[in-house]
């Protein structure tokens, strides 16, 4: 079965029953199995040994990974310090007083998404913890918070210059400079790009359809859920100081974002002599977001013992609260991560990339669009964006294209990896995004699935077109209006007007 069709079957099937059976830990447990079975050819011992050794174990003894649940845990506990310190309420209040609208606070949710744009990991959790408090204040629903955050992660960092997303593109791409090429790339890197214009064109517009407008009429009646997804309430993450004040919120983020990009230039080199934007280009995000947010956590907990809004047996005591605020993504990246490493020992990989360079030569003006389905497809199924354009920018930098459709093919392969990457289940950004939110995992993809599929269809009529046209400014003016025709056609012909 290795490096045969068979190889993409046990993400696959982990995908059709999260959406099925709306439970996405035993899903993702049978996607395993399968593909330790398929490894072992059916050897139930041995499969049942390659599952734990060369799966779990594998994937959380690697090293990026482990940076990441470090992480996950600290921004856990500077959450939970923020809501203890009043932080959060405080900010929740003012934030009520100034944006008057559910419109302002989507819009706002959006301009901060944007702001914070150099690790989707990063922008998930922030976002999600800033902006939640005033969300439910405006009966804004988990689903369509959780949509704005993962539309405002991937996308974003994907046409940010800086970013730890920039640093992984331009690593992939070797014997050619490829931090300018990810640059000349953004122009034509439509999915982002209309991903962006869609969020403010729904938003402007009040445009919702699909499972999201069931979402968002629930909770304009105050149902903030809708199908039993709720998140159970944790007093632990309730407020002890009557002493917060907006500060306890905008000093640990402010302080956070900073430490983490102190620690991503440290490991590129920054401190050392290399300049910044080579320093970013270079940096290690797995080990960097960790440097940079114990940094922060240090600061945040002499702040707010200073400030006395906590003691030190409080700030103490959110370690714990913090890891178990974050029990549900770690073990949902635990799984994702141990089935796409049993994927990969599939030979999903060359399969793909096989199937890929035997047709890609001879179809040039086709190819940005068939490179943009097919990472869409190695995405969705591997719930990988880095893994994708790491599998397919090589193959195309090597087919020797001219340069103006080398930089719109590779544009083309970047749009793909975050398209399938924003439609699968079993992303770690996607599962970010809803822990963000602390919406149900399985609502916050079902009810992004058809905005991802919209912009994906326009994004794809884009690079049909920009195979000949090979005019960025064309090419976007084009896709934009198509957009703008298919979300106006999408209100007037397909919502159903509440009653």
């Amino acid at each position: 079965m290795y490096a045969t069709f068979w190889s993409l079957v046990p993400p696959l099937v982990a995908i059709i029953l999260a959406l099925i059976t709306k439970e996405v830990y035993s899903s993702l447990f049978i996607g395993i199995v399968t593909a330790a079975l398929f490894i072992t050819n059916f050897d139930v011992a041995s499969a049942y040994t390659t599952m734990f050794n060369d799966g779990f174990i594998a994937s959380l003894s690697d090293a990026s990974h482990v940076g990441i649940l470090i992480f996950l845990v600290i921004l856990g506990t500077i959450v939970v310090l923020m809501n203890k310190a009043g932080g959060s309420a405080a900010y929740g209040k003012w934030a009520q007083e100034k944006i008057k609208t559910r419109k302002g606070t989507l819009l706002a949710t959006f301009a901060l998404g944007v702001l914070i744009f150099v690790d989707d990991y990063f922008n998930c959790l922030t976002v999600g913890s800033v902006m939640r408090p005033v969300t439910d204040k405006h009966n804004v629903s988990r689903a369509k918070l959780a949509y704005l955050i993962d539309a405002t992660a991937a996308p974003v960092c994907m046409i940010a210059p800086i970013s730890s997303w920039a640093a992984a593109v331009a690593g992939v791409v070797e014997g050619t400079d490829g931090l300018t090429l990810f640059i000349n790339a953004i122009p034509y890197n439509l999915y982002s790009l209309l991903t962006i214009a869609t969020i403010i064109l729904i938003t402007c517009f009040d445009i919702d359809f699909g499972l999201m407008k069931k979402h968002e009429d629930n909770a304009k009646k105050g149902d903030l859920f809708t199908s039993g997804g709720q998140v159970a309430g944790d007093s632990s993450m309730d407020a002890v100081s009557d002493k917060g004040k907006v500060i306890d919120l905008a000093f640990p983020v402010i302080v956070l974002i900073i430490s983490c990009i102190v620690g991503m230039i440290y490991t590129g080199g920054f401190f050392e002599g290399e300049n910044f934007v080579n320093a970013f280009a270079n940096c290690d995000a797995s080990l960097g977001l960790p440097l940079g947010s114990a940094a922060a956590l240090l600061i945040i907990f002499a702040f707010y013992i200073g400030r006395r809004v906590l003691s030190f047996k409080d700030c103490m005591g959110s370690f714990p609260e913090g890891f178990k605020a974050m029990i549900s993504p770690i073990l949902i990246l635990s799984f994702a991560w141990t089935l796409s490493g049993l994927t990969k020992m599939l030979g999903a990989a060359e399969y793909v990339s096989a199937i890929f360079e035997g047709s890609a030569a001879g179809l040039t003006g086709m190819l940005p669009a068939i490179v943009f389905l097919v990472a869409i497809f190695l995405a969705f199924s591997t719930g990988t964006s880095w893994g994708t354009f790491g599998i397919l920018l090589p193959i195309v930098v090597g087919i020797n294209l001219p340069g103006n459709l080398l930089i719109i093919t590779i544009a083309a392969c970047l749009a793909g990896a975050v398209c399938g990457d924003h439609c699968s289940p079993i992303s770690d950004t996607t599962i970010m995004a809803s822990a963000g939110a602390q919406c149900d995992h399985i609502n916050h993809v079902s009810t992004q699935l058809p905005y991802a599929l919209l912009v994906a269809a326009v994004s794809f009529v884009g690079y049909c077109i920009a195979g000949f046209v090979q005019n960025a400014w064309i090419i976007l003016a084009i896709s934009l209006v198509l957009l703008c025709v298919v979300l106006f056609a999408v209100k007037k012909f397909l919502v159903i007007p509440e009653d």
